[in-house]
């Protein structure tokens, strides 16, 4: 495992922490300090293949490029944080009680409840029907689905990975997250910023600024720039763009877990110098079962530093969320 620095942005190789007599130690301290600075970091060598994530760019961009009236056939009704979001009808900064204009970002978004009873064993029950609604697919593209799906997949498989990482990187038992991550809600978004053809506010962003909502987020994007992280001085920062590689970044449910220790730092998506550039990016919100209590983990917590934050649960916290943001 080999560790550089681009400004404050840490870029891991995760190729030696795949093999089975691996004692990790050095990857496992890497990501500590990482997650305790400021939350961010760029990994390599992820196992993800590079034919699945172009495929799945390709899909994605083919759904993007259809009429608004094609694609507004995938919208999904009021509540159900599915399919076809239009530009312009999210704002990320809400969040933090921020207003500004809307987002100039387009949303594809699915989950995994397609199969009614992987949705019951995830939480649904009698109230929670929207939250669980099965995904809205296009009919038109064909693989679009397929692709999708096998993208989710993988995502599940490195998320899982690097949880179990981060477990051991808090004191933990390697296993401490999986009761609590195996029946995840993770959302998977394709984020689509559409060339910008007319002035725009000053304060209005492709993504406003916020903080990630879940565990952690695992982003691949097409090499365009625009992703800034507040820093602890409060100077925006780029993101760099390493080929090859995924931004994970923590949630606030991980701060939350980790008492503040590891950082779920405040970023943003802004337009380019080129408005004529469009920009796209894969993004896994990696969120704990529905049902799951967050609460401060026995390490992060002491008589001399008491828990910061009441429970939550995953769920409640996360539809708080979306219905904040989306109009």
């Amino acid at each position: 495992m080999h560790e550089y620095s681009y400004t404050s942005i840490n870029v891991l190789d995760l190729e030696e922490s795949f093999r089975p007599e691996f004692t990790h130690e050095e990857t496992v301290e890497a990501l500590r300090s990482a997650c305790e600075t400021n939350g961010f970091l760029i990994i390599q060598n992820h196992g993800i293949s590079s034919e699945l994530i172009k495929e799945t760019e390709r899909q994605a961009k083919g759904f993007f490029a259809q009429p608004y009236e094609t694609k507004a056939l995938s919208k999904a009704p009021t509540g159900v944080f599915r399919g076809y979001t239009p530009v312009e009808k999210s704002a990320l900064s809400l969040s933090r009680d921020v207003e500004t204009p809307p987002d100039v970002c387009e949303i594809f978004s699915m989950n995994r409840f397609d199969d009614r009873g992987v949705a019951e064993k995830c939480g649904l029950k009698e109230g929670r029907e929207d939250f669980f609604a099965p995904n809205i697919w296009p009919s038109n593209l064909p693989g679009f689905k397929e692709t999708l799906q096998s993208y989710y997949a993988a995502m599940e498989g490195l998320a899982d990975h690097l949880m179990r990482l981060s477990a051991l990187a808090l004191d933990l038992e390697e296993n401490w997250f999986k009761d609590k991550i195996t029946d995840h809600i993770t959302n998977l978004t394709l984020n689509y910023y559409p060339k910008i053809e007319t002035d725009l506010p000053d304060d209005q962003l492709r993504r406003g600024e916020h903080s990630d909502w879940g565990t952690l987020t695992i982003l691949h994007h097409d090499g365009e720039s625009g992703l800034q992280i507040k820093d602890s001085s409060g100077d925006w920062v780029d993101v760099p763009s390493v080929p090859d590689s995924f931004v994970v970044n923590l949630g606030d449910l991980m701060a939350r877990w980790t008492n503040d220790r590891w950082k779920s730092t405040v970023h943003r998506v802004v337009p380019p110098k080129d408005l004529s550039r469009d920009r796209l990016s894969l993004v896994f919100f990696h969120q704990p079962a529905y049902d799951a209590v967050i609460e401060c983990i026995p390490t992060c917590v002491s008589s001399e530093n008491p828990s910061r934050y009441e429970p939550v649960t995953s769920g409640e916290w996360i539809l708080e969320m979306q219905k904040k943001t989306t109009y």
